[in-house]
Formats: structure tokens, C-alpha cells, sequence
């Protein structure tokens, strides 16, 4: 097992967020400094932005920079709309954010697939 001092400067994981034995949440205990080897330990607020990877939050600065604009956001991934909100969205749950439940409208399902977006499978659940 390695440890903070054994990390090169520059070298970041992401922190897991959940217990590797029995599922539940993690606490944040401990940071450290990669110049100076100092450490804290404690119980710190931790960041559930951060968790996210580089992908995921680049996708959020441009949709808060667009002000919300999901039409800004498909122009900046170059995907289509329904395919952009379904990256969205999927970021959505992996922060734990529950969207109000709303039904796809079939021609988004209709473009997706056409898209290859989706597959006929999915295109089914989400019309379903």
C-alpha cells in the first residue's frame, strides 16, 4: 500500500467516495501537502464537485458559464441535443442529484437512436 509521501508532485487520484468494504460513505480525515509533506487530520466538508472527473467537470463549467443553456452545451460537446442531456443528466446522478421525473419526447428517442446514441433497447425503456 502507498502513501501520501510515496505520491509524485502532480500525481492526483480521485478519492473514492465509497467504503471498499462495506459501501457506505467515506469521511474525509486527512489532506496533505505534496511540497512540504505537512498533513492534517480531522473531519473536513469534502468537495462532491471534486469527486467528479476532468470530463464530467468541464460539462458543468460550460453549462454554469452558458447559463444553463443546453443548447450551448450540445455545441460544445458536438453532440446532439438528446445526447447532451443524457451526459447531463448523467452527471446529475453521479452527484446525487435526482431530476424530476418527465417523459422523453419520442422524437428525442427517435433522434438519439438515429444518432447512434442510444440502441433500439434503450430507445424502448425511455419510450416506455
Amino acid at each position: 500500500m502507498t502513501g501520501p509521501r510515496d505520491r509524485q508532485p502532480g500525481d492526483r487520484r480521485y478519492a473514492p467516495r465509497q467504503c471498499p468494504v462495506c459501501g457506505q460513505d467515506l469521511a474525509l480525515t486527512g489532506l496533505g501537502c505534496d511540497s512540504c509533506g505537512t498533513e492534517l487530520t480531522g473531519h473536513f466538508q469534502a468537495c462532491e464537485f471534486c469527486a467528479l472527473g476532468p470530463d464530467d467537470r468541464e460539462l458543468l463549467s460550460v453549462f454554469l458559464a452558458s447559463r444553463g443553456n443546453m443548447k450551448e452545451l450540445e455545441r460544445h460537446l458536438g453532440v446532439s441535443y438528446p445526447t447532451a442531456r443524457a451526459r447531463f443528466d448523467a452527471v446529475l446522478t453521479r452527484l446525487g442529484i435526482e431530476r424530476p421525473a418527465t417523459t422523453t419526447p419520442p422524437i428525442d428517442v427517435l433522434e438519439s437512436v438515429a444518432g447512434g446514441d442510444i440502441d433500439v433497447d434503450e430507445a424502448l425503456r425511455r419510450l416506455s
